[in-house]
């Protein structure tokens, strides 16, 4: 499993070994499931609880996990699917915010201080950083966002990027958008 993951090794730190630790578990549950909706609900949820229960994140909590998937009516926006955490923006243009940054480049985008970024969207006064990274299909076009979110400023760095980012990439192999 670990080649799922670019960067990480057999020497590993706790981090890298959690995020391996937890696609393995994502594979688990994408097994022989097409349906987007049910990948994305599983996977928000799984990796919400994980999120919450691990001590390689200590003192930096998550308080949102999540999915925003491209607008089959509307190409440039993005509509909220299976979550964690509490009520969330329902719709959000591309380019707009951290999520519709991260759709428009498709790229993952890492924000230390939400309150800094401009244009950020305050769904959740309570969040304080976040990532969110591209759901990018074959053809480098974006079905959608995953995106997580902490209570805690600087809550996220290049494991979870890394980590992150191959669950995605997972979820996309996996999944019929």
């Amino acid at each position: 499993m670990t080649s799922f993951i670019p960067g990480f090794n057999s020497t590993l730190n706790p981090k890298a070994k959690f995020y391996i630790e937890l696609a393995e578990q994502c594979s688990g549950l994408l097994q022989g499931q097409r349906n987007a909706v049910t990948n994305t609900a599983n996977v928000s949820s799984l990796v919400y609880h994980s999120l919450l229960d691990t001590s390689v994140r200590e003192g930096k909590p998550v308080n949102w996990v999540g999915f925003y998937l491209r607008d089959k009516a509307n190409a440039d926006s993005l509509l909220l699917g299976p979550f964690q955490g509490k009520p969330a923006c329902t719709e959000i243009a591309f380019g707009r915010g951290v999520c519709g940054t991260a759709a428009s480049q498709a790229k993952s985008v890492v924000v230390k201080d939400v309150h800094a970024f401009p244009g950020h969207i305050a769904c959740d006064a309570a969040s304080k950083s976040e990532i969110v990274v591209p759901l990018t299909a074959p053809d480098g076009g974006v079905y959608g966002v995953f995106d997580i979110d902490s209570s805690e400023t600087d809550a996220f760095d290049d494991y979870d990027r890394m980590g992150l980012e191959a669950i995605a990439a997972m979820v996309v192999e996996a999944s019929d958008f």
